[in-house]
């Protein structure tokens, strides 16, 4: 489950031993203790290695899911079952890498590395310094490292970080990333970047992982250490750690000409890993409205072993981050609610699609392919469930149902179908939320997020299988099969409705607080450009006539290519500017005004 603001709530349950249910007390079809602790203890054991996307944890545990809804007699979808995808597992410094100067060569990996955002390109040009690389000009903070030099054409030399890297309510932060700094000398046409961290920023200057993904900024990026640094400004008499010392005591532009030539290549790799999507199908039982859908959906995939870029909150840990509640107590409520349904006649006139989705913590990328990439006529979907975090229903009783209002008359439903003696519900009406069923909002489908919430074991290897409440999944399981068994077996398919603002998450709202009023694709699904999945209606991009599916490629001229250039992009605006917007629709080029 991906959340951006995690608020840790007390966890209570019985004792295991206190949870298991006499065979005698249910029915066959019922969801059981018993079934529900055997799906969690091994999807979130030590054999999966936390079931990270791409890994061999991750193909077992689609594997599992596949045989055991086989065993309740669902048919595969399509392709015997598994909907097969590539994601990028690892970026890579590429062999053909190369720094020289005066005809004296650096080692790749030791002394320079390309940055995962770099495009493979080779430049030999004079290095020029420009400090930051800050061009802020906000009322109460100014700083243009630019002013006073010429970067066209050249190798940009920039200090990484900020001048306050200890104060972490610094006014600089918006300014401080690698990849923004980078853009920023390419829009003033810089034709290469060099990154250096200062001896206050970074101690130790040694290399990070280039981690995952990274959209390209199209020209050569290179992370170089301190002394090679110091070898391209030896002629100017200047070091790197006398540079970042007067910057911090001035806080004024230090920018100058080296007179220095250097020639560079960077070169990126990419490692991919073959992962898949787990897709059956319950036929339904009415010979018209079988052929019309619910959606049960659940992810299957989490951490790994942890570790830098995992999203781990324990970030020193390296260990296997067993995802227990995070999500393999949705995935075994999946199961046991397709069981249910198999085995009680009468249950639902519509079929029953349940997905297990793979690449959800690495931004729903399993569900974003199969919402591209449909196995059925989505506009056949009456509403998709999903189950994310199920496990942890504690003393307050409190289970967060998410979508109430993304159909006409589905908040009743849910309402009517709720039993106030058990659970207190905390209803919310938006579609969108940081899980799987937001691909599915986006193509207008109706959607109810399940979730006892967050904890504090959440993304740590702490999540385990003895700390589920496995009775409470059992009275959760209740309540969704009531009303996915209405939502199944109703005459009437529900009327989709937007609710809830379809605007930029935290990740992408800048601290401005300017937006456009769309949600972008954070997939990356559009290659040279970002569609808008969503746009909100009276927001300024549906004002200034952007509809949903158009791809954004500029703003104010200069490009975006993918969601981080549009993130850089919209950091620059401010509050009642108006700016221009091209945008691709049904592949025909249009620019809209746009007053923020």
């Amino acid at each position: 489950m991906i959340i951006n603001n995690i608020k840790a709530i007390a966890t209570g349950f019985l004792p295991v031993a206190f949870l298991i249910l006499s065979g005698s007390s249910v029915k066959k079809s019922d969801v059981t203790v018993k079934e529900l602790q055997k799906h969690i203890r091994y999807l979130s054991s030590d054999e999966l290695k936390g079931r990270n996307t791409g890994s061999q944890g991750d193909s077992l545990a689609a594997i599992y899911i596949r045989k055991e809804l086989l065993s309740y007699g669902l048919k595969p979808l399509s392709d015997n079952g598994m909907q097969n995808f590539n994601v990028t597992k690892k970026v890579l410094a590429g062999k053909n890498s190369s720094l020289s100067l005066s005809g004296n060569s650096f080692t790749p990996g030791k002394d320079f590395t390309p940055l995962a955002f770099s495009s493979d390109a080779t430049l030999e040009s004079n290095v020029v310094f420009a400090g930051y690389g800050f061009n802020i000009g906000i009322d109460t903070l100014k700083w243009n490292d630019y002013s006073q030099i010429d970067v066209k054409g050249k190798w940009v030399m920039i200090l990484r970080a900020d001048p306050e890297t200890d104060n972490t309510k610094s006014a600089y932060i918006p300014f401080s990333g690698d990849r923004n700094k980078a853009l920023l000398a390419k829009d003033l046409g810089a034709a290469g970047v060099l990154m250096v961290s200062g001896t206050v920023a970074d101690p130790q200057d040694q290399f990070e992982s280039l981690g995952q993904e990274a959209f390209s900024v199209g020209l050569p990026v290179l992370r170089i250490k301190r002394d090679v640094a110091d070898a391209i400004l030896a002629s100017s008499k200047n070091t790197i750690a006398g540079l970042e010392k007067k910057l911090n005591e001035t806080r004024k532009p230090s920018s100058f000409e080296t007179n220095i030539k250097i020639k560079a290549s960077a070169e990126i790799t990419k490692e991919e890993a073959g992962t898949r999507n787990v897709i059956m199908v319950l036929p339904g039982e009415d010979p018209i409205l079988k052929n019309e859908y619910i959606v049960i959906g659940a992810h299957f995939d989490h951490l790994g072993m942890g570790g830098p870029g995992s999203s781990s909150r324990a970030v020193d840990t390296i260990a296997v981050h067993h995802g227990a509640d995070d999500n393999a107590s949705g995935v075994a409520m999946m199961l046991e609610l397709a069981q249910e349904f198999a085995e009680t006649k009468g249950s639902h006139k519509r079929s029953i699609i349940c997905i297990a989705f793979t690449g959800e913590e690495m931004g729903l990328l399993g569900s974003k392919y199969f919402a591209d990439h449909p196995s059925v006529d989505l506009s056949k979907v009456n509403a998709m469930f999903n189950l994310d975090m199920v496990g942890r229903l504690n003393e307050t009783r409190t289970l967060q149902i998410s979508g109430a209002g993304t159909a006409e008359g589905l908040k009743k439903i849910l309402y009517s179908d709720n039993d106030t003696t058990k659970f207190k519900i905390a209803f919310s009406d938006e579609g969108y939320g940081p899980s799987d069923h937001s691909s599915f909002y986006g193509k207008n489908i109706p959607v109810v997020y399940y979730s006892t919430g967050a904890h504090l074991d959440y993304h740590t290897p702490a999540d385990t299988w003895d700390k589920i409440n496995y009775t409470g999944m059992v009275e959760i399981s209740s309540l969704i099969f009531k009303t996915a068994s209405d939502l199944a077996s109703e005459p009437g398919k529900l009327s989709f409705r937007e609710s809830g603002p379809k605007v930029e998450t935290g990740a992408v709202a800048r601290r401005k607080g300017v937006t456009l009023g769309i949600m972008p694709d954070f997939a990356g699904s559009v290659k040279n450009g970002l569609r808008a999945d969503f746009v909100t209606p009276g927001k300024p991009a549906a004002l200034g006539g952007m509809k949903k599916n158009d791809i954004i490629t500029a703003i104010n001229s200069k490009p975006v290519n993918n969601i981080q250039d549009y993130m850089y992009r919209m950091g620059q605006l401010k509050h009642g500017e108006t700016i221009s917007v091209e945008i691709l629709r049904d592949g025909k080029k249009e620019v809209l005004l746009i007053q923020l």
